[in-house]
């Protein structure tokens, strides 16, 4: 081989290894949920075996459920660092400040979080600055059409409560926005944020004393560990509530309006691909949803002795019957 050749040859070699060295890394990904619930894993994963991540083939995936404890959110997220994985996903706010707070490095994915800019976790949805990227749950026109929707329900519908998790930093911004639309319509809202057994117990007995017409559950750990409890004394005690997540209807709630949370998490995996193949969060916009569904069961409105109006039914993306 003459010199010119060997060169020519060498170099070629150099440019393709990389390629070949990339194709049979395994990248580490780190999984990090506020709650115990595995309910966005399959979506999850079934979207990144689209993109070519396969699990065992050229990603390993590390879960961690912290079931609400922050402290367990604390150790899985410096966990996850030591680890030396090269994504970590989060869901729930919570969890998005323990992966920041862990690390200033490792790119991080929001799988799910309400207002990433207003908590801090981002410098602007456009420009996030930092190691973060991801999901924004946050939509200002949501909570006023769960309220529109409710009185569409029953128009003479005027005093509202809303349940959360008043220790949930990213739910604070969501009861706001709640109360602005609340204001701009002219009823009157209730909040009620239990953290606890015990203050669940006692915001129960505070709404039966307020007897408001319909209820408000926001989507978070909390509510999720005790939804057969919510549910329970809602429908028991004939309330109507409109949820954020159609997941609470499938259990037997009255109604959700909320983000596909299907396509939510796809969107995650999206994000994980591109950061694998280089690209940095910063460069990365902050992504809001897109596709809403109103989902009615009709078997709790029927236990509830609520007929359906006909232009409800029409505008419901899926039925429970």
């Amino acid at each position: 081989m003459q010199r010119r050749e060997f060169i020519t040859f060498l170099g070629g070699a150099a440019a393709a290894w990389p390629l070949t060295a990339h194709a049979q890394q395994h990248f580490r990904i780190g999984l990090l949920n506020t709650g115990a619930d595995p309910f966005f894993v399959a979506t999850f994963m079934g979207k990144l075996e689209e993109l070519g991540y396969q699990e065992g083939k050229n990603i390993v995936v590390e879960c961690k459920f912290a079931e609400g404890n922050a402290e367990r959110l604390k150790e899985f997220a410096a966990d996850l660092v030591r680890q030396h994985v090269d994504v970590i996903v989060t869901i729930g706010t919570p969890a998005g400040f323990a992966a920041k707070q862990a690390t200033s490095t490792i790119p991080i994915v929001f799988g799910a979080i309400s207002d990433p800019v207003g908590v801090g976790l981002a410098t602007s949805l456009a420009r996030p600055g930092g190691n973060a990227t991801g999901n924004s749950l946050m939509a200002p026109e949501l909570s006023a059409k769960r309220l529109e929707i409710l009185r569409m329900l029953a128009p003479g519908i005027s005093r509202f409560a809303i349940l959360w998790d008043s220790s949930n930093p990213g739910m604070a911004a969501r009861v706001r926005e709640t109360e602005i639309a609340a204001d701009q319509s002219h009823v009157l809202l209730r909040t009620v944020g239990p953290r606890s057994l015990d203050e669940l117990e006692a915001a129960f007995a505070e709404l039966l004393n307020q007897r408001p017409d319909a209820l408000l559950v926001t989507t978070e750990t909390f509510t999720r560990q005790h939804l057969a409890r919510i549910l329970d004394f809602a429908n028991r005690n004939g309330i109507p509530a409109m949820f954020e997540d159609s997941s609470y209807v499938d259990a037997g709630g009255l109604m959700s309006y909320g983000p596909d949370y299907q396509e939510v998490f796809r969107t995650a995996a999206v994000f994980v691909g591109k950061i694998l193949k280089g690209a940095r969060p910063a460069d990365l916009p902050i992504e809001q949803p897109t596709k809403f569904q109103l989902v009615i069961n009709l078997r709790t409105a029927k236990a509830l002795a609520i007929e359906i109006p006909p232009n409800l039914l029409a505008m419901a993306d899926r039925v429970i019957d």
